[in-house]
């Protein structure tokens, strides 16, 4: 008798067993067909050597105590973005996402008749220097920072797997500098770059070294912004798969021939001045650290910076700024309200607009990005008025992120841990 059960228990086993593996193939085959991988890889732009862009050599030099060998840091970046194209070739980042419907899109192209123009007639001062561009509604002649613009919908910046962002990187890095003159507001030097197509980038210029930490005694509002911080966000947040931060690149720009000689911002002109050793250096005018003490110097007149692409004009869509419920006191002895009251999120989640819809897990998104980059400087965020509150938060400004790799700021996450 035990031995008939024995053999009775083995063939519904045996059974059972056959039956898992037949579903497990079954849910494969189902996964394969709903979601098939038919997008076709981005192809991105390999650096050239005589682009500006910053290349193996380059890096090796920026850096004040990277690595003393060349061809190795060129080994180690080539490494790099080796990993990061495998990540993107991953089934979770290549499958094909929907086209958003035009009421969730920020920008629609207005057709109109085109205007008749001689070959004789003059050309105004603000198309001086610039490139011949087709304003038509054929998106396949828009530069590629207009098709960006036209690709920010309700959700976010660029699509999941974007044709043009190959492009508006190579723009970013490479495209011939006709304007460049300083951003107004801030605590530090930020100028407004123009290209020959019209577009524009925000530069962040290099004020310390890549491998410089914050310093152990600096409060979080004292720190430097640094260029490479902007760069590092820009690829976290894609990673994280967000796609709110506008693509950012960084970029070796000639100081004299990119910034002075093209300036049309006298205050900034006047700023100038040739450093003890040769370099070229200049300050500009902003809140904090804009003195001869603190300028930004070429080397002796190439100057790393980053450059941001910059979102639509307001006066085409406007923006909001909202307050940051858990934005620190900027204080040395004083503390946030968020700090003393663990059931602070109570009251958040009774007020507008965090009581309805994703906003709240929106700002709880931003938060996880900012205790992944450690970014203690998050006062207040962006969204695009149009959508209201149905929308994304704009992760700009991150510029004080990744001061010291080796500590983690817990008390980033506290609006994880109050509301969850």
């Amino acid at each position: 008798m035990r031995a008939c059960r024995c053999r009775r228990w083995k063939g519904v086993c045996a059974l059972m067993l056959c039956l898992m593996l037949a579903l497990h193939m079954l849910v494969i085959v189902l996964v394969l067909w709903m979601f098939p991988s038919t997008c076709e890889p981005v192809e991105w732009p390999q650096p050239q050597p005589q682009n500006r862009n910053l290349t193996s050599e380059s890096l090796a030099r920026s850096g004040s105590s990277g690595m003393a060998n060349p061809a190795r840091q060129g080994l180690v970046r080539a490494a790099d973005l080796a990993k990061l194209r495998a990540l993107f070739s991953h089934a979770l980042y290549t499958q094909c996402s929907l086209s958003s419907p035009d009421d969730d899109m920020l920008l629609r192209v207005r057709t109109q008749k085109a205007e008749q123009y001689d070959d004789d007639q003059w050309v105004s001062n603000s198309k001086e220097g610039h490139d011949p561009i087709q304003w038509n509604s054929s998106t396949e002649t828009h530069p590629p920072w207009l098709r960006f613009h036209l690709g920010i919908s309700r959700w976010q910046l660029y699509q999941h797997r974007d044709a043009n962002l190959p492009a508006l990187v190579e723009q970013l890095s490479s495209h011939r500098i006709i304007s460049a003159v300083q951003k107004s507001g801030g605590t530090q030097l930020k100028l407004v770059i123009t290209f020959s197509n019209y577009g524009q980038a925000l530069f962040k210029p290099m004020k310390q070294g890549r491998y410089d930490e914050t310093n152990v005694n600096l409060y979080y509002f004292s720190d430097f912004e640094r260029h490479n911080a902007e760069i590092a966000a820009f690829h976290l947040d894609r990673i994280l798969g967000f796609r709110r931060v506008p693509p950012v690149v960084g970029r070796l720009v000639n100081v004299i021939k990119e910034i002075k000689d093209i300036t049309t911002d006298h205050k900034l002109a006047r700023t100038f001045f040739n450093s003890p050793v040769g370099n070229t250096c200049f300050y500009g005018q902003c809140s904090y650290y804009c003195s001869t003490e603190h300028a930004v110097c070429g080397r002796p007149r190439a100057l790393e910076g980053s450059l941001a692409a910059m979102l639509p004009d307001l006066s085409l869509a406007p923006r909001r700024t909202w307050r940051n419920p858990w934005r620190r006191s900027y204080s040395r002895s004083k503390l946030a309200l968020w700090e003393q009251t663990p059931s602070y999120c109570d009251a958040v989640k009774k007020t507008s607009p965090y009581d309805r819809g994703t906003r709240l897990v929106d700002l709880i998104d931003m938060t996880i990005l900012d205790f992944l980059q450690s970014n203690m400087d998050r006062h207040h965020y962006e969204t695009f008025e149009i959508f209201g509150n149905n929308t994304f938060l704009l992760h700009l400004d991150n510029g004080r992120a990744f001061g010291r790799h080796s500590k983690d700021e817990p008390s980033i996450l506290t609006p994880l841990v109050q509301c969850c």
